[in-house]
This record gives structure tokens, C-alpha cells and sequence, in this order.
């Protein structure tokens, strides 16, 4: 099956009533005026009201369907999660269906109504819909309990453990598929900071250790009317319905909290990157993704006609030229249209005895070379019909279109679908073209494989150690010689100081006090030369006391790096015009053999000739 997400703006999908014109429809239901709000906002049949506590509430009446959809959309996914809190906003998820004080067994009324339901979380929202057989008493039980279930879940620690187990065999169902494997590892590669680089399922660590009190001032901080949007979609009363949805949502305060919105932005890729997973599996997959656009960007709709010439099957380019070929047995694509830059992916399956380095090729020149290959205004025309079409199929479906406004209200606002749709109508093959070189290039590119192993060489990771425990008897060597308080002034250096003169020539300054661990300073300086026989060797004078630490006659570089380690010394050497100087630090008892050494550097350099060229 040809695997692909339509872009949100697309899977929002749109509600065009062939029943007529909303008031059309609301002077059917009722003679009295809908409501003392008003509307805020009205797109073909859809029309938007808003709540003094900040929820808002879209009506969508279709009296031609037999059933009605309640959809809630809270404005909180993946993305919003904190260090040690991925996969909050999903287990969330799982924990509104455990009821409330009003509402206890929550999953048996839903399905002892025969309620079509479900909650789901993403990057940038979760929702909860239910569709259900049209009668003022099943929309009214819907109504009462997303109310309720707003701001009065149990969010309780006995439910938390019981989810657990419900939650680790998804993760390990996604751990088990060569497929999620891969985008997982891809997307985490592909995002250095942003949170689209996370799975919304989160780390195993973070979900199995979270505290029940986060996951309560999550839920409070988030499922809050002001982060909300219902909507309702089907056949029903528009005027009792809003008036319900006035009492029951209109009873829940507006919260004094303010969201702060989220700040992340991902750096621009500034090279291609690749990921190889190696796990148990019988499906090779090589796979590529790209940087794209916000969801509400003028790009969306034309990286969505792109993505259709691409990915379809059978008309898709990638089809034809792997799948057709024999170079792979099936393509899958996904498009993420989300709030902030998203991405797409495209995925070549191969069976074992397919060549990953052709399919990888392959990939690549239709992918990034859309340039030497121009889109057509055939391949244009069809992707046009292929979207529009779908738009069109959800268009007549209420249910559909209750939960998939969800996407295009993640992305900023329900209207983005029929912008969306408009922006498809009017696309262009330049359109087209722009976006394909503008986005499918090397430097945005993460490139990934999956490659079948029988036996994973795994490394064996060390726990994480109890510190306290490690050194509560710990006792340690015995203490390192004090040093001495020194007066830094003029006058007790001076008093201290030694200057002293040796048989060569050499002067030597020395100032002795108590040093902790016995610690001694060195500095030596070497003059040489006058200005006729310097004069233009200020480079050779510095390339020649660089050498000095290469070789001597006795020893090589490395050696002299051991020896130096071993007498638990530093020594630097430094050139300049006139200078060579030398600087080290080392221990007392030392300090004779490091001496040594340094004349030994010094009076017997080898100057080799590899090392010159290092």
C-alpha cells in the first residue's frame, strides 16, 4: 500500500454543506436567534464562535448525514514537552479515557452508546472525537463529558500504572517495525534542537519514571479552554447545540496562566548527514528526508503537488523508476505539514537481494535532480486532481472532516484548509519547480538505510552508578604537602630571590618557597644571534625551536612525550626573533632528571627530517 500522510492542511479536510447555507439551515432547525455570541468567523458552512473563557467552537450542521461528530482539539503535543518529559502529552492521551468523578467508566458508556471514538496525539495537538448516531441525547452526553473531562480527570497513580504496560508494547511494537526503526533514528538525526526530532511516544526512561504530579500540572496547564477547539460537525441543532455548549463549556473558568508559546527554531541543515540502523528484520529500507515549510507557508501546497508527482503509486516518478525497474519492491512517503518547519520522507523497501547503493542512487537523481528533469504540466495537472479530489471526498464526509480540521488548527487555523485548497487550484509548474531545487538538495538531505541483521552487535551499556554508596567508605591517600602563604609584594620577592651566575655564563634567578604537592615552575630563556646574522630569519628561528621537542640523539618524539609523562612534567618550547623559551612545570624529586632532559634538548636536537614535514 503507497503509505503517505496528505498535508495537514489536505487531511484537515472541508465542510461545504449541500444542504445550503448555514442560516439556510439554522432557520430550519429553530426560528430563534442562534445565540447571543457571534460569530467571528465564517468559511463556507463552517462558521467559529468564541467563549468568554477563550474556547473556541466551530459548528459545522450537515442535515443530510445520519450521524454527528464531537471533536476536541487541545493545542498541545510532542513539541511542548520538557527534558524528562517526552511522551507526556501521549500517555496523557491514554489517561482522560480513565474517567472523571461524573463520568467513572468512561470506555463502557462509549461503547454501550455505540460511539465511534478515539483520542490521538501529534507534534503540535491531541483530540478526542466521537461520531455517533444523530439524537440530541447522545450529543448532549458528548457535550457534558469533553466538558467535564477538560479540567476533572482522575489523572490518578493507580491508572498511570495500569497504562504503563498499554503504552511500552506500542513502543515496542514501533522498536520491532524496520520501518518506524529508521524514521525514528532519521528524524532524531535530521533535528539538532527542535522537538519535531522526538517520537511523540517518548523515551522509555522518561515515560516508565514520570511523576504523577507532572503529568497533573501538565494536564492542567494545557487542557484548558483557552487551548481548546471544538467542534462539531453533522447532524444537528445549531441553536441548541451552541446554547448547550454555552453551559457546559461557559461554566469552566478561564485560567489566570499564561502559555508562553515555544521558541525553538531548528538551524538550518548546513550539510548532508546519514543514519544506518543494522536490526533483526527481512526488509532493507533506504530512505531520505528533507527540511520543509510551516504548514500555513505559500510552499505547502506546492510541496504537496511535488510530493504526488514523487510518491504516488502507480503515476509517480519514484514508482516508475525503483518499483518498475526491479530496483525496489514498494515506495512509501510521508509529508509533515506542521505548525513550524516540517519535512518530508520518502522510503524505498527492498527485499534482501536488492542493492541498497542503486536504490540509494536512484533515489537521489529523481529526487535532487528535478532540475535536469523538469516537472511537466501533465505530472502537474494530475497531482492537482489527485489532491482536490480528495479534498472533495472529505468534504461530504462530516466525520472526517471533524477530526482532520484537527490538522489545519495545529498548524494555526481551521481556514488554512480552504486556503490550502485554493493555493492547490492556482499552483503552477514554476511553483513546483521553485520548491523542488529550493528544498531537495544535498545540504538538506538525511539519508538513512535499514539493513536486516541476524545478530545485532550491540554495545553492553554500564548502569548508572550510586555515587553515594561508591564513596561512603572512601578514605583516599594520604594529603599532598601544603603549601605556604606567599606575600606577592616588591619587597618580599626581592627578599626572597636568589640571582646567582654559573661557570658558562648563564645567569640563573631563583626564588624558593613551600609549593602544594611540591609543585616547581621552570623558565628558561636563550639568546642568540645579532642583528647581521638574524636579519631575515625571524621564520627560522621559530620553525627551529619547534623542532627542538621532535628528537635528539638519544631519543625520539614520542619518547620524549613518555618521559615527560613519566616524570609527571609539562614542557614548552616557543621561538622568536632573537629567543628560544622554555617553560616547565614538574615535582621537586624530579626535578634533576627533567633538567637532564632539557639539556638534552637543547645541546642535542636530531631535527628529523619526517617530523619537519608534519
Amino acid at each position: 500500500m503507497h503509505l503517505r500522510l496528505i498535508p495537514s492542511a489536505l487531511l484537515v479536510a472541508c465542510l461545504v454543506s449541500p444542504g445550503g447555507t448555514l442560516a439556510q439551515m439554522t432557520a430550519s432547525a429553530s426560528s430563534a436567534p442562534i445565540s447571543s455570541l457571534k460569530a467571528v468567523a465564517q468559511v463556507e458552512g463552517i462558521t467559529e464562535y468564541r467563549l468568554a473563557n477563550g474556547l473556541r467552537v466551530l459548528l459545522a450542521p450537515d442535515v443530510s448525514k445520519p450521524t454527528t461528530t464531537v471533536n476536541v482539539t487541545y493545542l498541545v503535543g510532542s513539541r511542548h514537552e520538557n527534558y524528562g518529559e517526552t511522551g507526556m502529552a501521549h500517555l496523557l492521551e491514554h489517561m482522560v479515557f480513565k474517567g472523571t468523578p461524573k463520568f467513572g467508566n468512561l470506555m463502557q458508556e462509549l461503547d454501550k452508546r455505540g460511539m465511534d471514538f478515539n483520542g490521538t496525539t501529534y507534534f503540535d495537538r491531541t483530540n478526542y472525537y466521537q461520531t455517533f448516531s444523530a439524537n440530541p441525547d447522545n450529543l448532549k452526553w458528548a457535550i457534558e463529558m469533553e466538558a467535564d473531562r477538560m479540567v476533572n480527570c482522575f489523572i490518578a497513580r493507580k491508572d498511570l500504572d495500569s497504562e504503563f504496560s498499554v503504552v511500552r508494547n506500542e513502543m515496542e511494537s514501533g522498536e520491532n517495525s524496520p520501518f518506524m526503526s529508521l524514521w525514528q533514528r532519521m528524524t532524531a538525526t535530521a533535528f539538532d534542537w527542535h522537538n519535531y526530532g522526538k517520537p511523540t511516544i517518548g523515551a522509555r526512561s522518561d515515560v516508565e519514571n514520570v511523576k504523577i504530579e507532572n503529568l497533573q500540572n501538565f494536564y492542567r496547564k494545557y487542557y484548558q479552554p483557552d487551548n481548546a477547539v471544538l467542534l462539531v460537525a453533522g447532524k444537528f441543532d445549531p441553536v441548541t447545540t451552541l446554547a448547550l455548549i454555552q453551559k457546559e463549556f461557559g461554566a469552566i473558568p478561564k485560567p489566570t496562566r499564561i502559555l508562553e508559546p515555544t521558541y525553538t527554531q531548528e538551524p538550518v541543515q548546513d550539510g548532508e548527514r546519514e543514519v544506518t540502523v543494522r536490526r533483526t528484520g527481512d526488509t532493507q529500507l533506504s530512505a531520505v528526508l528533507y527540511h520543509t515549510a510551516p504548514g500555513s507557508h505559500q510552499d505547502s501546497a506546492a510541496l504537496a503537488a511535488l510530493f504526488e508527482v514523487l510518491a504516488d503509486t502507480p503515476n509517480g516518478r519514484l514508482h516508475k523508476s525503483l518499483v518498475e525497474k526491479k530496483l525496489a519492491v514498494k515506495i512509501n512517503a510521508l509529508n509533515f505539514d506542521l505548525a513550524e518547519r516540517g519535512f518530508v520522507m520518502f522510503f524505498a523497501e527492498l527485499q534482501k537481494n536488492q542493492s541498497l547503493s542503486l536504490v540509494r542512487k536512484a533515489l537521489l537523481l529523481e529526487l535532487e535532480g528535478i532540475a535536469q528533469k523538469p516537472i511537466t504540466e501533465a505530472e502537474l495537472q494530475r497531482a492537482k486532481a489527485s489532491l482536490l479530489s480528495a479534498i472533495e471526498k472529505t468534504i461530504n464526509n462530516p466525520q472526517m472532516l471533524a477530526v482532520q480540521l484537527s490538522e489545519s488548527i495545529a498548524i494555526g487555523d481551521w481556514r488554512l484548509f480552504f486556503l490550502f485548497r485554493d493555493r492547490i487550484e492556482n499552483l503552477t509548474v514554476a511553483q513546483l519547480q521553485s520548491v523542488a531545487l529550493n528544498y531537495f538538495k544535498a545540504s538538506n538531505r538525511t539519508a538513512g538505510q535499514f539493513i536486516p541483521t541476524t545478530s545485532p552487535d550491540r554495545v553492553k551499556a554500564p548502569e548508572n552508578t550510586d555515587v553515594v554508596k561508591l564513596l561512603e567508605n572512601y578514605k583516599g591517600k594520604t594529603a599532598v604537602s601544603e603549601g605556604e602563604v606567599f606575600d606577592v609584594s616588591p619587597a618580599n620577592i626581592e627578599k626572597r630571590t636568589q640571582r646567582l651566575s654559573l661557570g658558562n655564563g648563564m645567569k640563573l634567578i631563583l626564588t624558593p618557597k613551600k609549593t602544594r604537592g611540591e609543585t616547581v615552575s621552570g623558565h628558561f630563556t636563550l639568546r642568540f644571534g645579532d642583528e647581521k646574522s638574524l636579519f631575515n630569519q625571524a621564520t627560522t628561528a621559530n620553525l627551529t625551536a619547534h623542532m627542538l621537542m621532535r628528537g635528539t640523539a638519544k631519543m625520539q618524539r614520542a619518547e620524549i612525550a613518555a618521559k615527560l609523562d613519566e616524570l609527571k612534567t609539562q614542557l614548552e618550547v616557543t621561538g622568536g626573533g632573537q629567543t628560544v623559551t622554555l617553560r616547565f612545570d614538574t615535582v621537586r624529586k624530579n626535578l634533576p632528571t627533567v633538567l637532564s632532559l632539557i639539556k638534552d634538548i637543547l645541546q642535542a636536537p636530531s631535527f628529523p627530517a619526517k617530523e619537519f614535514e608534519l
